[in-house]
């Protein structure tokens, strides 16, 4: 199910959150809910884990986190724009102190000119407001894609988290 180095990024993202008195949402994709997956795995997670949202339809994007549809039409869901807009409806719906956003092309379809399979956009924000976005191109079948990407969202998610003093 979680192998050990997610069990062991997650671990250090719940030390480092309960350190700070902080509770983390996700809002994912193509990762389908392998971000909440992981941090559940950890036991006491309940004390610094407080949504997981799983928007893999456009419409659960809208509906569940606030995603404008003219950011959808315009960006495509593979977008920095749109990843940006499900954390801020994560961090909105949850209270949470940070908030991983995750959409991407796990493949082997769903390719399209300039976003190839494995493509996969994430974004962390702060309560406070710092935004970091990434884009990575992530090689290997759909299980591969998924994996990379939970281990960035936690990879990402701990060095805001240790970076954030608040």
């Amino acid at each position: 199910m979680v192998d050990s180095l997610l069990l062991d990024l997650a671990q250090s993202l719940g030390n480092t959150l309960t350190r700070k008195q902080w509770r983390i949402a996700t809002a994912e994709s193509c990762t389908g809910g392998g971000v909440a997956a992981a941090i559940t795995a950890i036991a006491g997670s309940s004390n610094w884990f407080e949504y997981g949202v799983v928007s893999y339809a456009n419409i659960a994007k809208q509906t569940l986190l606030g995603v404008n549809p003219d950011t959808l039409d315009r960006e495509g869901a593979v977008s920095e724009a749109v990843v940006s807009e499900m954390a801020r409806g994560a961090i909105a719906l949850s209270g949470a102190n940070i908030a991983v956003a995750i959409s991407g092309i796990a493949g082997p379809g769903g390719a399209t000119l300039g976003k190839p399979v494995g493509t996969v956009w994430f974004a962390w924000l702060t309560a406070s407001g710092d935004l970091k976005t990434d884009v990575q191109y992530i090689a290997g079948d759909r299980a591969a894609v998924q994996r990379g990407a939970v281990i960035h969202a936690l990879e990402g998610a701990l060095e805001l988290c240790q970076k954030n003093t608040v």
